[in-house]
């Protein structure tokens, strides 16, 4: 049990990718060859995208908050700031519930999606659509038990979703199709379920809600102070149970976690890689609301990079990583498969060893630009640049099955 609890953990991510990573210095990976002498190159292409993003070197954190900034308004802040709060906790409760349904719906959408937005009359694609999506459906209340209070997502009516609700909310039709839109929804309708069962965490001050989770974690602080990891492993271990079924051991669902045969260690943990990255993202998403509540979120950079198809493309596409089978970059691959595994675990490793040579660049250090400024300023964009440059669609340089809830 001990040991599959501690692959829940930021850590463990970090350990196993920096493993892979060493092997792959050694040229001893299956897949993928390590070319560190091109990561110069990379850190001046995100440095670059980074300096016309935020000149004034002002960076934000990595977060699903920066996707609901559109054309320079902040639509969360604009709603949230209309509503008169009865404190700074119930606020903190809707943006949990708004940051943890969004996260969950956040999976590659594919090239070919978009969402129409009414206030701009622009058709949003990827990621920032997705967000969009998600928080026009949460302000209009469709995940809501409560006619008169619209902004809160409550565990009976995640339980009941359907894949019609989410068409509508999401613009999906056959000319606008939505990869993985099932598992999107099953996930959503798991985690209503989930946390219906689960009252001593999620329902504390109010009806079972994700945004229950703040006063779960309040508890958990240590004089107003809590770590970035401790945040991960709650959502880790009290979440775990609404992944599909994959690894399990001991008991313990060990949900964004793969094999590889490389990985071999002297315990019952050996050749599992874990990467977590929609936890992760998730995490890096609710460090704001616990902020803006008056807590002191600590040791941001104990969490990991993301091992998502961005951040990954950025070091396949800058030359940093080279497929060893140039037929791989055709086929292709089951998000379970050797192959992407390799790729994501090297990408969690590369994402460190690029953020020492930035800081170094700038003069600063692990605090003052922690890895959640990096991916933001930062890397996932880079990637992005880069895909565009390679492919005509931005898609990303292998290609991964997903069900929507992996990428």
């Amino acid at each position: 049990m001990n040991e599959a609890i501690s692959l829940l953990s930021a850590s463990a991510v970090r350990e196993r990718a920096h493993r892979m990573l060493a092997l792959g210095l050694q040229d001893r990976l299956p897949h993928f060859r390590v070319d560190l002498g091109k990561l110069d190159a990379t850190a001046d292409l995100v440095l670059a995208v980074t300096h016309a993003a935020y000149p004034d070197g002002d960076i934000p954190f990595h977060s699903r908050w920066r996707h609901f900034v559109i054309g320079g308004v902040d639509r969360w802040v604009a709603i949230a700031d209309k509503v008169t709060w009865p404190d700074a906790a119930a606020r903190a409760r809707a943006a949990f519930d708004l940051a943890i349904s969004s996260v969950l719906l956040d999976a590659g959408a594919g090239p070919a999606w978009r969402y129409h937005d009414a206030m701009t009359g622009q058709r949003i694609g990827r990621s920032e659509g997705l967000a969009l999506a998600s928080l026009d459906m949460f302000a209009r209340g469709a995940f809501s038990d409560r006619a008169d209070q619209p902004l809160r997502v409550d565990a009976n009516r995640l339980a009941q979703l359907s894949v019609g609700d989410l068409e509508r909310g999401f613009q999906v039709s056959a000319d606008n199709p939505l990869i993985g839109l099932e598992g999107r929804v099953a996930l959503l309708r798991r985690l209503g379920e989930l946390i219906a069962r689960k009252p001593e965490v999620f329902a504390i001050k109010d009806a079972a809600r994700p945004g229950g989770l703040f006063d779960h974690l309040v508890a958990r602080a240590n004089g107003g102070c809590i770590e970035a990891a401790t945040i991960l492993s709650e959502l880790l271990i009290q979440l775990g149970p609404i992944w599909p079924s994959r690894i399990t051991l001991d008991g313990v669902a060990l949900g964004d976690c793969w094999r590889h045969p490389a990985l071999v260690t002297e315990d019952t943990t050996s050749g599992l890689v874990p990467l977590h990255k929609l936890s992760q993202w998730m995490t890096y998403s609710l460090i704001e609301p616990l902020q803006r509540a008056g807590l002191e979120v600590v040791d941001i950079d104990g969490l990991t990079g993301l091992a998502e198809y961005r951040n990954g493309g950025l070091f396949v596409d800058g030359g940093v990583l080279s497929l060893r089978d140039a037929d791989d970059a055709t086929r292709a691959h089951a998000v379970d498969s050797p192959v992407v595994v390799e790729w994501r675990a090297l990408t969690v490793a590369l994402l460190d060893r690029l953020a020492a040579v930035i800081r170094q660049r700038l003069g600063q250090d692990a605090e003052s630009l922690p890895l959640a400024r990096i991916l933001e300023g930062g890397t996932w964009a880079a990637g992005r640049k880069l895909a565009f440059a390679r492919r005509p669609d931005g898609s990303p340089p292998l290609k991964v099955i997903s069900d929507g809830t992996v990428f």
